[in-house]
């Protein structure tokens, strides 16, 4: 099963990734955008997402994406690690994540398909 510590290794190995305490929790941040927070419980954790994605993402799997009531004006979803199928899933929303903060120039260095903004 997935933890915070898969959380904080991926992140860290995506390019130009840096670990900030922020609100007494860790983030993530490229070029200084934050892509992800890890709440004080670590058995979630949040990352970028447009309104418009999110809403479907919490309705296609409620048990695995949700927004908390106090950021639901913001562009974040939150996502529950026991519900996570694998690393690899975990790993992909991470990316996503850090693919909507990250300056064009590292995009177009990042290896893989598309680049979701």
């Amino acid at each position: 099963m997935n933890d915070s510590d898969d959380v904080r290794r991926i992140a860290l190995s995506l390019p130009e990734t840096v670990e900030k305490q922020a609100w007494g929790m860790p983030t993530f941040r490229v070029a200084g955008k934050m892509y992800i927070t890890v709440p004080d419980d670590e058995t979630s954790f949040a990352v970028r997402c447009p309104r418009l994605e999110r809403q479907e993402l919490i309705a296609a799997e409620p048990e695995k994406f949700w927004v908390p009531p106090h950021e639901a004006s913001s562009s974040w979803v939150r996502v529950r690690l026991a519900a996570l199928e694998d690393e690899r899933e975990l790993r992909d929303i991470l990316v996503d994540s850090w693919k909507q903060a990250a300056p064009t120039r590292l995009l177009d260095a990042f290896p893989g398909d598309g680049v979701s903004r």
